[in-house]
């Protein structure tokens, strides 16, 4: 007589494949890929240099050099100077490490905290679902970037209270998608062998259901990066961040608005600089969603 087979749960390898096959798929990806790792590997390194005390930009971001103030673009400052004589490109290379923390940050805590709520509402289901998810739908009804205003001047303006003023506000979508996978799953063959056996709610959504949603959650994560970077960028743009004479993508279009028809370079080329990182992480995001779905 046949051993009884027990129902186990999709190999996570081989619905995820492997993340370069998939990018291989999409010229749109490979150009988002591209556009992401000159984005990480720029902040990673302008990090470790800090850590190093070694500057590895042209010029130092913060020194000013009134003598050459408000210079064009050329060889020698490629982006130009603002009006104290600061290197921009040097000052936009310094600033990366900012964006970057803020928008993993966000986006992996907001991810951690979505998954676990939703996918213990979509398992558990009954009162516990319904309680989970009007709380979400409570903090998702509310106007998000006005509450993180309202949060980030509450608490003073700085990279952390930047992180905790976007996160409190960007949950509830991951929440909400990560029930709807949870339900989708939930009544699959695997996860009744694992109640039957015993396994607990925390071990079963650990072990069955976040593998299985996982695809999923890594469009929606890469797509939304993008969207924090915005966001960010938005709030810093209002002065939220961190303090001059640092830099920051959004400040730095901010205070230099009023040049635009002067000296163009210096609003327009921090603004270019959001939006190819954010176009980065949406060709990402759109290219491995259209090659997961050939």
């Amino acid at each position: 007589m046949e051993a009884e087979t027990r129902p186990t749960a999709p190999e996570p390898v081989s619905r995820l494949k492997s993340f370069f096959a998939l990018i291989r798929k999409s010229k749109e990806a490979i150009v988002g890929l591209a556009l992401v790792a000159v984005y990480f590997a720029t902040a990673i390194a302008v990090e470790v240099a800090s850590l190093l005390n070694v500057r590895i930009t042209p010029y130092n971001p913060i020194q000013q050099n009134v003598g050459s103030a408000l210079s064009p673009p050329s060889f020698t400052h490629i982006f130009g100077t603002d009006l104290l004589g600061r290197d921009v490109f040097s000052r936009i290379v310094a600033a990366t490490p900012n964006d970057m923390a803020i928008s993993m940050v966000v986006v992996l805590v907001s991810l951690l905290i979505g998954i676990s709520v939703g996918s213990v509402a979509g398992l558990r289901g009954g009162l516990l679902d319904e309680l989970l998810m009007r709380f979400t739908d409570v903090i998702f009804a509310l106007p998000a970037l006005l509450i993180a205003i309202v949060i980030a001047v509450a608490l003073g303006p700085s990279v952390v209270n930047m992180m905790i003023a976007l996160t409190a506000v960007w949950w509830p979508p991951y929440a909400r998608l990560a029930r709807g996978e949870a339900l989708r799953v939930a009544h699959q063959n695997y996860i009744e062998a694992a109640r039957s056996s015993g396994m607990g709610l925390w071990k079963t959504m650990i072990k069955h259901v976040v593998p299985n949603i996982s695809v999923t959650m890594l469009v929606y994560t890469t797509l939304d990066a993008g969207t924090v970077i915005l966001a960010y960028a938005g709030l810093s743009y209002l002065g939220l961040s961190v303090r001059p004479p640092f830099p920051d993508w959004g400040y730095m279009v901010s205070s230099f608005q009023d040049y635009l028809i002067s000296e163009p370079w210096l609003p327009l080329i921090p603004g270019l600089v959001i939006a190819l990182v954010v176009v980065g992480f949406s060709f990402l995001g759109d290219g491995i969603r259209d090659a997961l779905e050939e």
